[in-house]
């Protein structure tokens, strides 16, 4: 079955065509190094992750380039207010996505590219556009003429009379047309800036998305990439200015993420509603926070909550717990060997439905990386292994062996697409409960020290004072599941 993406281009599902058969060159816009990342910047980062993880589970050679603008009016402004360079401000904010982003679990792109390492290509860049008679210089600035290319619009879906009444651009007597863009902005005094055709400045922001992609993908690539609010006006101009010069589509298939929304509001600085990549995993497990996010399609906005990632969590708990429980019945010292390797009804009832599993989990991923329905099918190979140990006999048999394995190994094959179980079951429920002591300000030590306590007690069968401690803990927020293998605990 072929993939198919939803393009934003063409307002439809297209069936997936590389430009070269076997590889596929995708490109998304990256931070503005000014701040911390945020929930936002977390969903387009784990969003394209898992669409680059699967095109390679498929079989393609994917290069990924996401850039870096280490060069904008922000990050100027932040610098000012500080009292430091911009070079500062770009080195610790850069550092830190890529501290948050190992943290997620992220693959790094191919190519990380920078702005302020392509400035001569920006200028190259703009030069055609003058000569095409696509831009005009006043001043020392640079704007593109959006009258002059008839295209303009096309994947915002507006034309240039619904952008003017809807628009909110900065009054400028200078321009054309108020939709007219920066292609280069002539340098103010203590702002970085470089020498050109124009005198000293520096680029717009549009443009350099353009010459980075270009630059390492080519003229026309695959996939360009990034969330919904950039496709106006950003990805609207960067194939204005890209096509304009080149006269070749820029890319062949547009992909957007929707907006995240923090407890059903908009999330915006003005707001006081931005959550940090950070602050949200000082108390949840990177994986939990990448299962919330790939809970929903990369389309539809999600809200964010505290009590969606709870959620979160208790779901990728009840996969843990599964794979725990394969563990622990892969770990027994012996088996019988006298079955050796003959399958019963049951483990072929298993086998058959991984296969139907994994059948369904690709033909979901194929259709525009479905990754909510995609995950419900691994909540279905959890519970049927569930049943199925249910039923192993102690100890296995050889067969019964081989079949968990098969169900260890599927879990592994499709988790490593959603980039989750990177965990031994017992570590990840070891930092889980770390982070959420911590947050809640509980010592481990204490509540070691209370199980303990319990376990004599019920060795001794004094029931009232096992109680008495479980009340405690509950107390605390703790609850206790007492297993043949003795005690598990977790927080309500």
């Amino acid at each position: 079955m072929a993939i198919k993406i939803y393009n934003t281009l063409s307002r439809s599902k297209e069936e997936f065509k590389p430009l070269t058969p076997g590889k596929v060159g995708i490109y998304t816009c990256g931070i503005t190094a000014y701040d911390y990342c945020h929930i936002g910047h977390a969903r387009s980062a784990v969003v394209f992750d898992v669409i680059t993880r699967y095109f390679r589970y498929r079989g393609y050679d994917v290069k990924y380039v996401k850039n870096f603008t280490d060069v904008d009016d922000k990050i100027i402004e932040k610098a000012q207010t500080l009292g430091t360079s911009i070079g500062e401000i770009t080195e610790k904010f850069i550092a830190e996505h890529d501290r948050d982003m190992e943290a997620l679990g992220v693959m790094k792109p191919t190519v990380s590219p920078r702005a302020t390492e392509n400035i001569d290509g920006m200028i190259e860049l703009i030069k055609k556009l003058l000569d095409k008679n696509l831009a005009y210089v006043v001043d020392g600035d640079v704007y593109f003429a959006v009258d002059n290319f008839p295209c303009y619009g096309k994947l915002s879906g507006r034309s240039l009379e619904e952008m003017m009444a809807g628009a909110r651009v900065e009054v400028n007597v200078r321009k054309k047309n108020p939709l007219d863009f920066a292609l280069w902005k002539a340098s103010k005094e203590g702002e970085p800036s470089w020498e050109s055709p124009w005198g000293r400045g520096r680029p717009g922001w549009h443009i350099e998305c353009s010459v980075m992609s270009q630059r390492f993908l080519g003229e026309t690539f695959d996939i360009h990439g990034g969330g919904e609010d950039l496709i106006f006006p950003h990805h609207e101009n960067e194939i204005a200015q890209s096509e304009g010069a080149t006269g070749k589509p820029l890319a062949r298939y547009w992909v957007h993420n929707g907006f995240v929304r923090v407890k059903s509001e908009k999330m915006s600085k003005s707001l006081g509603n931005i959550v940090t990549i950070r602050d949200i995993l000082e108390r949840y497990h990177p994986e939990v926070l990448r299962l919330f996010i790939i809970s929903s399609h990369y389309r539809s906005p999600i809200d964010f909550s505290p009590e969606a990632l709870s959620e979160a969590r208790m779901g990728m708990e009840r996969l843990y717990n599964t794979l725990k429980s394969i563990k622990d019945a892969l770990s027994e010292d012996t088996y019988e060997e006298e079955s050796q390797l003959e399958l019963t009804e049951e483990d072929r009832n298993l086998l058959e439905k991984l296969d139907h599993i994994r059948e369904s989990f690709i033909e979901a991923m194929d259709d525009d990386f479905n990754t909510a329905r995609a995950l419900g099918f691994l909540f279905d190979t959890a519970r049927s292994v569930n049943s199925y140990i249910g039923k192993v006999s102690k100890p296995c048999t050889a067969s019964q062996r081989n079949v968990l394995k098969r169900c260890q190994s599927l879990f592994q094959e499709l988790g490593q697409i959603f980039g989750i179980f990177n965990e031994d079951p017992d570590d990840y429920f070891r930092k889980d409960r770390e982070r959420e002591a911590k947050h809640r300000n509980i010592d481990l030590n204490e509540i070691e020290k209370l199980l303990e306590e319990r376990h004599q007690a019920r060795l001794k069968k004094d029931w009232v004072k096992a109680d008495e401690i479980r009340q405690k803990l509950l107390e605390k927020g703790i609850t206790l599941k007492d297993t043949p293998k003795g005690t598990e605990w977790g927080f309500v």
